[in-house]
């Protein structure tokens, strides 16, 4: 049987979403994602990319308040840091929620 090809893209197998300056990665079938939210930008050679933005692990449970989603919170310097670590933290967030 093929596979559903997905209409967002992907990185590492999970779908990556953009709303605006935030950027959502997972799924929201899964207990958790990822909320990355862009809050500075600067230029390099006429292309603007992220500064400083803010990585959330969000658990996407609907009956939770959500102040109360956020399960872990840190800010990094560029897209490619705080990528790295979300995909860390959701990688082992969705593992230890298997173990249970």
């Amino acid at each position: 049987m093929a596979k559903k090809k997905s209409q967002f893209p992907t990185y590492k197998g999970r779908p990556l979403v953009r709303v605006g300056n935030d950027l959502y990665y997972g799924n929201m079938d899964e207990k958790y994602v990822v909320r990355l939210q862009v809050k500075s930008t600067k230029t390099v050679n006429d292309l603007e990319v992220a500064e400083k933005v803010t990585v959330q692990l969000m658990c996407t449970d609907p009956e939770i308040p959500p102040r109360k989603q956020i399960v872990k919170s840190s800010e990094k310097t560029g897209l490619y840091n705080a990528m790295d670590i979300g995909e860390i933290w959701l990688r082992r967030a969705l593992d230890a929620d298997k173990k249970d």
